[in-house]
């Protein structure tokens, strides 16, 4: 699947998710992908992602503006992995939870039993990222972001 047409999926679904019908109401939602390079300075840079390849890093980026005069609060906002991407384990803020299966969340790392001892889950089966937004003043703006590899 092409990135562009992934973007357009992804818009989609993130537009449908915020999980507060009010807050629906209140926020807009701008999402950026875009590819994480190093400069010939050794600093990290971002650039479209449009022409990213297997094997880079590609930054979501949602931005969530409280569009009404009134400030919400406790506001679910989830970022889902594209089918083509791994979740490289960066997200901001950090506190975001991740799904494995899209509907149960928690704190990452992931961790699941096997052979009776706790082990990490691969981040390859991540899905999805979920920040809860405790406060958002009116007219003011929350950022989330998760990075992801091209497979």
């Amino acid at each position: 699947m092409r990135l562009s047409k992934v973007l357009v999926v992804t818009s989609l679904v993130l537009s449908a998710i915020v999980t507060n019908a009010y807050a629906e109401e209140a926020l807009k939602m701008e999402l950026q992908a875009n590819k994480i390079v190093k400069n010939n300075q050794g600093k990290f840079t971002t650039t479209a992602a449009s022409n990213a390849k297997s094997g880079e890093v590609v930054q979501y980026r949602a931005t969530y503006t409280n569009t009404i005069n009134k400030p919400i609060s406790d506001v679910a906002v989830t970022l889902p992995i594209p089918g083509n991407m791994t979740f490289n384990g960066v997200a901001n803020p950090a506190t975001a939870q991740a799904t494995t299966d899209g509907k149960n969340y928690a704190d990452m790392p992931l961790m699941r039993k096997v052979d009776g001892k706790l082990v990490k889950v691969p981040l390859s089966e991540y899905k999805a990222l979920r920040w809860n937004i405790k406060w958002l003043p009116a007219n003011k703006s929350a950022d989330v972001s998760l990075n992801t590899v091209v497979n």
